[in-house]
């Protein structure tokens, strides 16, 4: 059997053969010369060959030793690459991340800065990124597909996972640019019940129940039903039917920095339950490296949000 070599008497054994003395390897490793000395021997008698020729003022390789100089060398760099690329796999700056996001959730600046922050942290991990609706999301982490997703409000059974906050914002209105409401866009904000006999445009509630069920109860709340003309798959897809003129829409405020030619956006009034949260869901108890490194990153750039 091969002999099970303390890669310690390994590093000692390079010291000596380095410094061609046993006193200075002594000196460079920071232990006494006798007990160099032995551990050399050690070595010697587990590889069961003579590794040094002791000359009277020094330390001579032998054949053997020569040979052994270069695989050691070889052997311990190898080692300390593995040790330190394990240890930047714990510390979040290498490996891989998958991360999802809903649609409006990816047009969120906080989303492009969290992911430009983790980026500039660890530019060697492999990012891999999925936009899908929060349903699809929330089954995407239990199945171990992402690590990471941003949703919106999660609806139904959570367990296993946990859902942080990142921030909330308001939600407002999208109309057509000459719709009699918007004055021309002179106009910069509406009572949400001012647009209880329009024709609402709504994204699909699979695609996003959370802020499908909020804008329809905050239009409750309002004192009407609103009147749903069109379901889109997308917000994108909400903003060219208002564009169209087909009707009108209830939207994240993130999403204005969309420039939708023909859309004007109002600030809605006489609603303040209607918000839109932005939340950062992963698995309970099972996050890697790099998740936990992003994770950070946002709950940092979320607090920097809150104290302004």
């Amino acid at each position: 059997m091969s002999p099970a070599i303390d890669l310690r008497l390994l590093r000692y054994f390079i010291a000596v053969a380095e410094e061609g003395h046993l006193t200075k390897a002594a000196e460079r490793i920071g232990i006494q010369q006798p007990p160099l000395s032995q551990q050399i021997r050690v070595l010697e008698r587990e590889l069961g060959v003579t590794l040094f020729n002791r000359l009277p003022r020094g330390m001579e390789l032998t054949d053997s030793g020569a040979a052994l100089l270069v695989d050691a060398r070889a052997l311990l760099a190898q080692l300390d690459t593995t040790v330190a690329s394990v240890r930047r796999i714990a510390q979040g700056k290498m490996g891989r991340i998958a991360v999802g996001f809903t649609e409006s959730a990816s047009l969120h600046p906080f989303v492009h800065s969290v992911i430009r922050a983790f980026r500039a942290d660890a530019p060697d991990v492999i990012m891999t990124v999925e936009e899908s609706n929060t349903n699809e999301l929330i089954e995407s982490l239990r199945g171990k597909r992402l690590d990471l997703a941003f949703v919106r409000s999660p609806v139904g059974d959570a367990s296993g996972l946990t859902i942080e906050t990142m921030l909330v914002e308001d939600m407002v209105a999208a109309l057509p640019i000459d719709h009699p409401l918007a004055d021309g866009g002179k106009r910069k904000s509406i009572a949400l019940h001012a647009l209880a006999e329009e024709s609402f445009i709504m994204t699909r509630r699979p695609n996003g129940p959370g802020l499908y069920d909020t804008i329809i109860a905050a239009c409750h709340a309002a004192g009407f039903s609103p009147q749903v003309l069109q379901e889109a798959r997308k917000n994108l897809s909400t903003l060219s039917l208002v564009a169209a003129g087909v009707g009108v829409a209830v939207i994240p405020a993130s999403m204005t920095r969309v420039n939708a030619e023909g859309v004007v956006y109002l600030r809605l009034t006489g609603a303040s339950d209607l918000k839109a949260p932005l939340h950062l869901a992963y698995r309970t108890g099972s996050i890697s490296g790099a998740a936990r490194l992003m994770r950070e990153e946002a709950l940092k750039l979320s607090a920097g949000r809150k104290r302004r």
